[in-house]
């Protein structure tokens, strides 16, 4: 009887192992998602034939495996057929046709457990789940569709009601918007930052005043970080900046500004930008109906290959004998509970949960760290609006892909323009179709609102800051996301302690995001899976290299 793994997780990380996994040995995955969604915090959301990102995901990553990886599933759709990146290391042949991988080695029937879905001829979705049935028209991608847009980066800062570039520029309107007042402190604290450190540097407050100074830290980031993190930013560990943001600082922003305005390097060339900080990355990938799509694909590659996705699935139990996790209890939507046994297990649940789900003794320490950990959750509330009261100086839609709205007078955090991503999520592209975050806690009266509620809260915020008009919004969808953002304060600085107890046993691994309380993008989440697969393949993990992955290696590393 081949050997199994039971990855508990449909997002990134776990469908990259189960995938990893078919490829590369004779381990076969069994998947078990709680959700009835593909993708985890990379999902698409469909509503009305419009399609929304949580977030917003640019498909871009330092590592080359990740980037292979990617483009091996989905091409970019790039008219001369060859693109390079990894400056002059690595040119890729986009392929004609699909990718030849390794067999596939996954063994027994196919199956997948997962709600009803069907698409008739005339593209109307008929979706059925708990005995309620919705049709929606839309365009569902077929195999044409896989493919990848390269797009243009354009993130801008809303404060004072006016527009600030992101990464700050030194551009006559960047001065013009701070007046020569502000500008002046700004410069005289940046240079006063120079000369005195702050050191050790203990708190994210520490880390952000080091590299842009006190005034541009009030200007521009306090406001927005605590908007995010509920949480002062001097309570917050500079490890957050570390893994965030390490390369960034004025001095690098303005290099990188300098050498875009007398190079033109942002004019073509190098996708992946290797030497450029993820701050300031100004062209990436994106799949044409957006990061959800990707996942889906690899979740039919992971089930035509043999292996195992159960949705609607909770794990909720983990039975251990010794130092090994033996199997896994989960309960469906109906209450029915089953237990899934393997040989290795891959965890990506938050590990409060985890921690909760073990029936080995905890040690009382462990568990006080466990439940000490803290998390932020997110909203995103969907708007379909005719037009935006604020447009680019020809008049058309702002370029944006994303806003950050440093407006102290509401609670909105960021602005999505879907448009901008891939024209391929909006269904009717005469409209704009836009995605207003919230960052709060599943206890905050905001995540409490009804969803009608919400959107009247919300539009009536982006009409007070003079984005929009009240009365150019004709639709709206509310998502609630649970535990989207793990966070560095609460019980995080004895983390060890709790490393130390999952690591104890042998055949579990912890991945991705939430499983490992990292605040990762989707290529670490990744690299985290394809680490432990290649451990696997080799016969032997190294976990202490898995913690390692995005602490940055050369992801953030800062340039002598």
């Amino acid at each position: 009887m081949p050997q199994q793994a039971v990855i508990i997780g449909a997002g990134p990380a776990g469908l990259t192992a189960a995938l990893e996994l078919l490829r590369r040995t004779g381990i076969r995955p069994i998947l078990l998602e709680g959700s009835h969604e593909i993708g985890g915090i990379s999902r698409t959301i469909r509503y009305k034939g419009n399609r929304m990102d949580i977030g917003g995901h640019r498909f871009f990553s330092k590592s080359d495996r990740v980037m292979q990886w990617w483009i091996d599933l989905m091409p970019p759709d790039d008219p001369s057929g060859v693109i390079s990146y990894q400056g002059s290391q690595r040119v890729v042949e986009v392929p004609a046709a699909p990718p030849q991988h390794p067999p596939l080695r996954g063994m027994g029937p196919l199956e997948v457990d997962t709600e009803t879905e069907e698409t008739d001829a005339l593209g109307e979705e008929h979706r059925e789940a708990h005995g309620h049935t919705e049709t929606v028209v839309t365009h569902e991608p077929d195999d044409k569709d896989l493919v990848m847009l390269i797009r243009p980066r354009r993130s801008r800062i809303y404060y004072l009601r006016k527009f600030f570039d992101y990464p700050i520029t030194l551009t006559a309107t960047t001065l013009s918007n701070l007046g020569v007042v502000r500008t002046v402190r700004v410069g005289m604290s940046y240079l006063k930052s120079r000369v005195t450190q702050i050191a050790p540097e203990k708190s994210l407050e520490d880390f952000l005043i080091n590299r842009f100074g006190r005034e541009l830290y009030l200007t521009f980031f306090k406001s927005y970080t605590e908007k995010v993190w509920g949480t002062p930013c001097n309570e917050i560990s500079a490890e957050w900046g570390a893994q965030r943001i390490k390369g960034l600082s004025l001095t690098t922003a303005v290099k990188h500004f300098v050498k875009k305005t007398f190079s033109g390097a942002s004019k073509g060339g190098d996708i992946s930008q290797k030497e450029t900080d993820t701050s300031l990355i100004e062209r990436f990938m994106y799949p044409k109906f957006g990061p959800g799509q990707l996942w889906e694909h690899v979740a039919d590659l992971v089930t035509q290959g043999g292996g195992e996705i159960h949705m609607g699935w909770k794990v909720d139990r983990i039975h251990c004998q010794g130092d090994k996790v033996i199997s896994v209890e989960a309960v469906s939507d109906a209450g029915e509970r089953r237990t899934f046994a393997g040989d290795y297990f891959f965890s990506t649940m938050p590990m409060r949960d985890l921690v909760r789900a073990v029936d080995a003794p905890v040690p009382a320490n462990v568990r006080e760290v466990s439940e000490g950990l803290q998390y932020r959750d997110f909203i995103t509330v969907g708007l379909l609006v005719d037009r935006l009261k604020v447009r680019e100086p020809d008049g058309g839609l702002l370029k944006d892909t994303w806003i950050y709205v440093q407006e102290p007078d509401v609670l909105l955090g960021r602005l999505q323009i879907f448009n901008n991503w891939s024209p391929y999520l909006v269904a009717d592209p005469s409209r704009v179709w836009i995605g207003l975050e919230y960052f709060c806690y599943d206890t905050d009266p905001l995540w409490k609102m009804e969803d009608e509620e919400l959107k009247r809260f919300a539009i009536a915020e982006v009409a007070k800051i003079g984005i929009l008009r009240a009365e150019d919004v004709s639709d709206g969808h509310v998502v609630r996301v649970p535990k989207t953002y793990p966070a560095y304060f609460g019980t995080y600085n004895r983390f060890e302690e709790l490393r130390a107890f999952t690591d104890s046993f042998e055949n579990l691994f912890l991945v991705g995001r939430n499983g490992m309380h990292k605040y990762n993008n989707q290529d670490h989440s990744m690299l985290t899976a394809m680490a432990v697969v290649d451990g696997l393949a080799a016969g032997k993990v190294d976990k202490a290299a898995l913690w390692n992955i995005n602490t940055e290696q050369e992801y953030h590393e800062e340039k002598k």
